[in-house]
């Protein structure tokens, strides 16, 4: 370890801190003496400002006073004593309309209007109670009557019931006894007419038997207008015969439909072939016009950069033969100069 060079720099260490340390006194310092300062010009301007206030004081209480002020009689404590009542009557002719002074209801007699008023207002009040209670007193006697009449009406309507369900309860054994009758009627007749339908049961079951229709006879189809015109009633179905030319129809009828999709497909492979073929050739037409429109691009662009280098070639010539000779202010210094 180096020793020498360490106890050099633990003395600049300590020298720098002194050094430090002095600046922050001196500034400490400095900062006091500035805050002393800044205290007394402070207190100088609370003293300036102290003796200007009490400078205006005196000058207003000296050369201002209330009583020589414009607006003094707005604010004159002796006002009222001096001034002048509103009005004496209600017809003081100060009291205009543009014054703003008398409203309605303002006028000087307005204790006695309203104590006349309120006198007015009792009589008014005992009227209407007067009148209540009479209202009162016949609306109450109205429903007395009411009740009366109400209360006779339902001893009649009461009285009318009981008699009705009198009369209702004789209607009904009336009714009963009838029905009894009709009943017992109603039932020999059924007992009659369940023999007969039995009856009537039997002997067409009989005749079913004994007949042509569950034998199955195939000849009691055969309608009166000949062997072709059948009676749907009676016929028990078709023989082999018939059956087997149905089939041989159907079979010609599906041969015939086969040959007839065959010749829809084959037109649709057509018309299927020749869009195709309109369709490649438009695509060539479009093709060709395409190229057709890059020529005449070409061409158009190739005309257009020989204009181009014609204008650049005549903007060259005027700018440097045509336009060289530019004029100058001596030029323009000849003309006017005489007069007329």
């Amino acid at each position: 370890i180096d020793k020498d060079a360490l106890d050099a720099q633990v003395k600049e260490r300590k020298i720098q801190e002194a050094t430090e340390k002095a600046q922050h006194e001196k500034i400490a310092h400095d900062m006091k003496k500035n805050d002393k300062l800044m205290c007394l010009l402070e207190e100088r301007q609370k003293n300036e400002i102290k003796d200007m206030n009490r400078a205006l004081t005196e000058f207003h209480k000296n050369f201002q006073k209330p009583e020589t002020r414009r607006e003094f009689d707005l604010n004159d404590p002796q006002a009222l004593k001096k001034d002048r009542p509103a009005r004496v009557s209600d017809d003081d002719p100060r009291c205009t309309i543009s014054g703003m002074q008398k409203f309605m209801g303002e006028d000087l007699n307005y204790d006695q209007r309203m104590k006349f008023q309120k006198e007015q207002l009792r009589e008014w009040s005992l009227q209407q109670q007067k009148d209540w209670k009479n209202a009162l007193a016949d609306q109450k006697l109205a429903d007395d009557l009411y009740d009366k009449f109400r209360i006779e009406l339902d001893r009649k309507i009461m009285e009318e019931q009981r008699k009705e369900e009198e009369s209702r309860r004789g209607v009904c054994a009336a009714t009963k006894d009838f029905n009894r009758i009709q009943v017992a009627e109603l039932d020999h007749k059924n007992e009659l007419e369940k023999a007969q339908k039995m009856k009537d049961d039997m002997e067409e079951i009989t005749f079913l038997l004994r007949g042509d229709l569950l034998s199955e006879n195939p000849d009691q189809a055969v309608g009166p207008l000949g062997k072709h015109h059948v009676l749907v009633d009676r016929w028990k179905g078709m023989n082999q015969e018939q059956l087997m030319a149905i089939r041989q129809f159907q079979k010609e009828q599906a041969l015939e439909r086969q040959r007839v999709r065959e010749q829809e497909r084959q037109r649709d492979a057509e018309w299927d072939r020749q869009r195709l073929q309109t369709a490649r050739a438009l695509l060539l037409c479009e093709r060709q016009q395409q190229r057709q429109n890059r020529v005449q691009r070409r061409d158009l662009d190739f005309v257009n950069a020989e204009l181009s280098h014609e204008q650049k070639a005549k903007n060259i010539y005027l700018k440097e033969e045509e336009y060289s000779n530019i004029p100058t202010d001596e030029f323009y210094a000849q003309f006017n100069t005489t007069t007329r």
